[in-house]
């Protein structure tokens, strides 16, 4: 819960006040009431009135002044609604250092894994396309409203070549503006364990894409450990590290989030989280009216219950 006007939430502290004055009013009135004792009076309502029931009004009417000062700092809940009609890129690295298995099986296999458990979780309206990259951008389908087509492709990655994230970047940009007559809400999600090492800056793609509203969500995967075994029997594996500061900046300059994925089990988290996030939007709902109508029936009830037990408010 958030709300619209939190200053408003200071007056909940008249409730302590509140309580403390009538703890004080009722020791005045025990005073007093010994000073000047009715004893036929006394008995006479002890006989009639249970002393909790003395409370009640009291009660009613600090419930109801908290109340009315949550509504008068206008609360609001989130809703979560499913996403309408969008378009969504998944641009998945499958160059050699993907065959690493610092992230077993190894990260391709735990991507590909990953990113068919994400297109499950996107509702039919969503259209969906995917490419893989290495060296190039050589596997690609466009957005599409049979997701069966880009689950497809991202299955039939193999790790192989460099790393030109550049190249695909711009592709699925091309893609989702081509494909988007509507202008229908579009996003990116990127998925790589290395430095570019080809092709044109995807930090600059990355501006191109804030310019045309389309975020791009990183996710690094891999490990500072993670090695190739080298192709000469005699030399040492090759480190293959990941590069999630070249991703942070890609996510943060195209307005969206980037994440790190240092196992399968994370990866597959943050597939999910992205899921969820991309397949609904969340409206902020204002429930002032519920929290008003409460504090006026409880007022409501605190003048009964006085009228009818003490004859007036304690």
């Amino acid at each position: 819960m958030s709300f619209a006007s939190p200053l408003w939430l200071l007056t909940l502290a008249l409730v302590p006040a509140g309580i403390a004055a009538y703890r004080w009013a009722r020791r005045r009135t025990r005073r007093y009431a010994m000073r000047f004792p009715a004893v036929a009076t006394v008995r006479e309502v002890v006989a009639t009135t249970p002393s909790w029931e003395r409370h009640v009004p009291a009660a009613l009417a600090l419930a109801a002044v908290a109340l009315l000062g949550v509504a008068l700092a206008r609360p609001r809940v989130t809703d979560h609604i499913p996403t309408g009609q969008a378009n969504m890129m998944l641009v998945t690295d499958h160059s050699g250092s993907m065959a690493a298995q610092d992230v077993q099986p190894t990260r391709l296999a735990a991507a590909v894994s990953a990113a068919n458990a994400f297109i499950d979780q996107l509702p039919s309206s969503v259209r969906v396309g995917a490419i893989g990259f290495g060296t190039s951008a050589d596997a690609v389908q466009g957005p599409a409203a049979d997701h069966a087509q880009a689950r497809s492709l991202v299955d039939s990655l193999v790790p192989n070549g460099g790393t030109d994230t550049g190249d695909a970047l711009e592709l699925a940009l091309q893609l989702l503006q081509g494909s988007n007559p509507k202008h229908l809400p579009s996003a990116v999600v990127l998925l790589s364990d290395g430095a570019a090492n080809a092709g044109p800056d995807p930090v600059a793609v990355s501006q191109q894409a804030k310019k045309d509203r389309i975020p791009i969500y990183t996710v690094a995967l891999g490990t500072d450990s993670g090695v190739l075994p080298s192709t000469d029997p005699f030399a040492p594996p090759q480190p293959v590290p990941p590069d999630p500061q070249l991703m942070q900046e890609i996510a943060h300059v195209s307005g969206a989030r980037a994440f790190n994925a240092h196992s399968a089990d994370e990866l597959s988290s943050i597939y999910k989280k992205l899921g969820s996030q991309l397949s609904t939007v969340t409206h902020k709902r204002e429930i002032t009216a519920w929290f008003a109508a409460a504090g006026v029936i409880l007022l409501i009830g605190a003048a009964v219950s006085s009228a009818r037990w003490s004859g007036r408010l304690p």
